[in-house]
């Protein structure tokens, strides 16, 4: 695999990240919030095709017949949330409205990285040199988010006080395609 073929790669790789970076972004861009999006998107996508390239095909048996599951579950749920707030015009407590922080973090970014998993039981046997590949994944992962949240930003600004109704949705179609991919 050339590196080109990585950056590729990556590229594929990271169009779930951008999704639900600018899903998210639609509500969560200060630069903190920004940060924690973009840092921690990119080190999962990194750090799962690592584990998958280490872990090889036992850890992807125990996996693969759920992982489109897990992904649409932690989306739609998340994205139900922020719906429910949006229709009520209720602003969600400083301690619930960050889903940028803590667990609904991790989620977010397993979420968006658990592709990156089945990619990275490829690496070992592509004869690709994995600490430079998922170095490029993360990093290319980490500039999309950023970019994604960027872009969500100035949408914000044009629809108003219905942005928590516009990213739940988006979160919950991101689900739906996860599935339908693996599916069809």
């Amino acid at each position: 695999m050339t590196a080109l073929e990585i950056l590729a790669l990556a590229l594929a790789l990271s169009a779930d990240a951008f999704s639900v970076g600018a899903a998210l972004g639609l509500r969560y861009r200060s630069a903190r919030q920004t940060f924690r999006l973009a840092f921690h998107f990119g080190l999962f996508q990194a750090l799962l095709p690592l584990i998958g390239a280490l872990l090889g095909g036992i850890l992807l048996r125990h996996v693969e017949a759920w992982d489109h599951w897990i992904a649409f579950g932690l989306l739609a749920a998340l994205g139900l949330r922020m719906i429910a707030a949006g229709i009520r015009g209720e602003k969600l407590s400083a301690s619930e409205a960050d889903l940028t922080r803590g667990w609904s973090l991790v989620l977010f970014s397993l979420a968006v990285s658990v592709d990156a998993l089945a990619a990275g039981l490829a690496l070992p046997a592509a004869r690709v040199p994995i600490v430079p590949a998922v170095t490029t994944f993360g990093v290319v992962t980490a500039l999309a988010t950023f970019l994604a949240i960027r872009i969500a930003g100035a949408i914000a600004t044009r629809i108003g006080n219905r942005v928590e109704i516009v990213a739940g949705v988006a979160l919950i179609l991101i689900g739906v395609k996860v599935v339908a991919d693996h599916i069809g």
